[in-house]
């Protein structure tokens, strides 16, 4: 309303600055005279002003019939699109004016306006190619989902522009969670353009998701060929397939089958502990027990695991526990000062029931780095060393509230798994478990602190109502006892 309001006042004062111009060049005195092959032309200033606009238009025609001229030279000597190009020129100036605007009004984060101008670019251009991804992007930014699809299938009849439908309508499916879909999707985007890096993630991510390892392994491998991917991370990721490949294999019932393909995963990245595993339980089968060792030794070299030494036990099911400390010796002088083999070495020797040695092995791990596993170990060793019910249950009490020491844990969104696997079951992230702490946060309980008083509530007494017990004859051991139960620290959270 308001602008319409502002224009009837423009036209009203143009059309008065026009009728003051034209009373005031009426008034003028004097004039204009031209003299030209002798002939004599005199003009009052209106007239004169006249005859100049007039020899404006004249010039303006005149360039006009020159380029038109130019352009049916052009045509008569072979140019197809000469005169179509001239009479197209005044529209393609504002088509591209408009697709300019569009594009700028989408950098902007204007979608409805981006939505227009890629519109009018479309009437004065006629190039679909170029509005139909503009309205697209526009489309999806504005919310409205629907035209953006539809755009996007409009792009697909468009060879060169198929591509970039796909690769729209594939992110669409994404996002509604609609995986088999999106799966098509990304194998027909592959096979457009193979070495694009965006869609061969996409695609090893949504294999990974299906349990399609031998099609993901096949992305891997393009991955590599274009050089998106360095070789030591593709030897890493294909020994990850190849053991997803074997666990499936194994499930399936196919043992030779799984331990061939456990066999090359272990090959190809011998630190990836659940391979290394899968592999020694392969050897183990075949009655091949130097092998298992071997591969369960040189995953330990790179990292200690307790699955790596459930696994190492395994080799000698029936072994007393003697013997079982005397072999565990060469896998656990590796890395002597590792948590894991510490804890390793006192769980074993608490196995021997040789308790001194249990506590030299945990050392200072449950008051420096305390978790829960430490410190139920500590609890057993004072119960084994002969303990108070109250010092035993004051550890127990501490191993409630501590951290849950390392796990799988995902790098990318932190998600927890109670075992290994080639993606995280969160945010399907691919290769993104490490074994190690989690934060904080991931493993509070909201009521372990509170559960303290309960458990340590529990052992007050345990003597009958018929004894009694004298204050004066209170040893300091028991007063030691009496303050261990009756503080209780609850663990460091760790960092």
């Amino acid at each position: 309303m308001l602008w319409s309001v502002i224009k009837i006042v423009l036209f009203i004062g143009l059309v008065a600055a026009a009728s003051w111009s034209a009373i005031y060049l009426l008034e003028l005195d004097g004039g204009v005279r031209i003299v030209m092959a002798g002939q004599e032309f005199n003009l009052t200033p209106l007239m004169a002003v006249i005859a100049l606009a007039l020899l404006v238009i004249a010039v303006w025609l005149l360039l006009k019939i020159v380029s038109l001229l130019v352009a049916v030279l052009h045509f008569i000597n072979g140019d197809d699109t000469a005169l179509s190009r001239y009479f197209q020129r005044n529209r393609q100036e504002k088509g591209y004016q408009a697709l300019s605007e569009g594009m700028m009004a989408l950098a902007s984060g204007e979608g409805e306006l981006a939505m227009a101008k890629a519109g009018k670019a479309e009437r004065y251009l006629n190039k679909p190619a170029l509005t139909n991804l503009i309205t697209a992007q526009a489309a999806e930014m504005s919310g409205n989902r629907r035209k953006a699809e539809e755009t996007y299938k409009r792009l697909l009849t468009n060879e060169k522009t198929r591509f970039v439908g796909v690769r729209g309508i594939l992110r669409q499916k994404l996002a509604d969670g609609e995986t088999d879909t999106a799966l098509k999707l990304a194998k027909t985007a592959f096979t457009l353009k193979p070495k694009h890096e965006e869609v061969q993630d996409t695609l090893l991510k949504l294999q990974a998701q299906t349990g399609d390892w031998k099609g993901a392994r096949e992305t891997l491998s393009a991955k590599l060929k274009s050089g998106n991917l360095p070789r030591d991370v593709h030897r890493r990721r294909d020994a990850v397939l190849a053991l997803s490949e074997a666990r499936d294999i194994l499930d399936e019932g196919k043992s030779i089958e799984a331990r061939e393909a456990a066999i090359q995963a272990n090959k190809l990245s011998p630190d990836l502990v659940p391979a290394a595993v899968l592999t020694a339980r392969g050897y183990m089968e075949q009655g091949n027990k130097r092998n298992a060792t071997r591969v369960i030794k040189k995953a330990w070299d790179a990292q200690p695991h307790p699955d790596l030494a459930a696994a190492f036990a395994e080799i000698e099911p029936d072994e007393t526990p003697q013997a079982r400390i005397k072999r565990f010796a060469r896998l656990l002088k590796t890395h002597p000062d590792h948590r894991e083999t510490r804890l390793i070495d006192a769980e074993l020797h608490l196995a021997a029931e040789d308790f001194p040695a249990a506590r030299r092995a945990l050392g200072d791990l449950a008051e420096v780095d305390p978790d829960a596993r430490a410190l139920t170990i500590m609890a057993a060793i004072e119960r084994g060393e002969g303990a108070s019910d109250s010092v035993v249950k004051g550890w127990l009490a501490r191993a409630l509230s501590a951290p849950r020491g390392p796990q799988w844990v995902c790098e990318n969104c932190h998600h927890i798994h109670p075992e290994w696997a080639p993606s995280c079951s969160n945010c399907h992230a691919f290769d993104t478990l490490s074994w190690r702490a989690p934060p904080a946060s991931s493993v509070a309980s909201s009521t372990g602190i509170e559960m303290l008083p309960l458990i340590i509530g529990s052992v007050e007494d345990h003597t009958t109502p018929d004894e009694t017990i004298d204050e004066d004859d209170t040893t300091d051991a028991e007063i030691d006892d009496a303050e261990i139960v009756e503080e209780p620290k609850p663990a460091e959270t760790e960092k």
